[in-house]
């Protein structure tokens, strides 16, 4: 059977081809109450919700910042907040021609008999989170799969649950209106060279993409978040023209080109190899029939938090910061 075309179906592919936009990128600023309380300590500033309202605010009124976007991806807490002077963040992004997006996903679990292996919890009630979501002024949506690279890693009972899961949340999504962006993160820990990132990442991929197809989801509707390939955290570095090789080769061989755009994870990458990296995938002259852009969220604000180290007075430097950023990354 072919995908599933329900009544969101134009705006879908409407939403997914504005959010891979040429030129624009996605914020992830999705951390969860516990991991942003981690960045606000590396600053000395207290984790409570003024403080997380007041960082949020910082990134999403920064005048020149907005204009690199296409998308925000929001902590359920953050759909709701507002600007100090009480308007929402929805309408702000809004306003700014951003599409405002929503975490969807309750974290990993272990996988019984696995060697610390995980899926992602979530399904249950997504449909009717997803209605909420979507009345609040969400338009997308981000689940996070994990996988890793070990002696015998990612294991196939690994790849199928997480493919699976990924294609069940991506269709729920799209019943609700919602464009599913599909991340299926392959972790750098380890002393993997970049050939087996390489062979990890496509057969994940393929997969994913089997997962997608099975469960009829419309590939025009969606986004895909990779990691890029490199080697393990443990291994020599290579440099970005190699990495950037790498990584377009497995998504040539394995993302059908109906996928609109893909919007990279920094995945523990500094700001500056994240942006190196994805300057050179566009700077590859190969067909790539996708869009290639960001969807950082430690990788664009690494900096902004320093600068800001929770002061007023210290918000327009730290705007300038993000904004500088992203207009760094293409």
């Amino acid at each position: 059977m072919s995908a599933f075309v329900g009544k969101y179906a134009d705006e879908l592919i409407k939403n997914a081809k504005y959010i891979a936009t040429a030129g624009k990128g996605i914020l992830a600023a999705d951390e969860s109450t516990g991991t942003i309380g981690k960045r606000l300590a590396s600053i000395n500033v207290e984790n409570i919700e003024a403080n997380r309202q007041a960082l949020r605010e910082l990134l999403f009124t920064s005048p020149d910042a907005l204009q690199h976007l296409s998308g925000v991806i929001l902590f359920e807490e953050t759909l709701y907040q507002k600007t100090i002077d009480g308007k929402p963040f929805v309408e702000v992004l809004q306003e700014n021609n951003v599409i405002p997006g929503i975490k969807v996903d309750k974290g990993v679990v272990e996988l019984a008999g696995t060697n610390g292996e995980t899926t992602t919890q979530g399904l249950d009630s997504l449909g009717a989170r997803c209605q909420q979501y979507y009345k609040a002024g969400a338009r997308f949506a981000k689940w996070r799969a994990v996988l890793k690279i070990g002696p015998s890693e990612p294991s196939e009972l690994s790849i199928q649950q997480n493919a699976q899961g990924l294609a069940r949340y991506a269709v729920i999504c799209q019943e609700n209106g919602l464009v599913p962006i599909v991340e299926p993160e392959i972790l750098t820990d380890g002393a993997h060279d970049i050939t087996k990132c390489a062979a990890v990442t496509e057969t994940v991929l393929a997969a994913v993409y089997k997962a997608l197809n099975e469960h009829h989801v419309l590939l025009e509707g969606t986004l895909l978040k990779p990691n890029m390939v490199t080697p393990g955290s443990d291994s020599p570095k290579v440099p970005p023209e190699v990495i950037a090789e790498y990584t377009v080769q497995a998504l040539r061989r394995t993302v059908p080109a109906a996928v609109p755009g893909i919007v990279f994870l920094s995945g523990g990458q500094s700001e500056e190899e994240a942006t190196l990296n994805l300057n050179a995938m566009n700077k590859l002259e190969v067909l790539k029939p996708w869009t290639l852009s960001f969807s950082f969220g430690r990788a664009l604000q690494q900096s902004t938090l320093k600068t800001w180290a929770g002061k007023k007075e210290n918000v327009a430097k730290a705007q300038a910061a993000v904004s500088g950023k992203m207009q760094g990354q293409f």
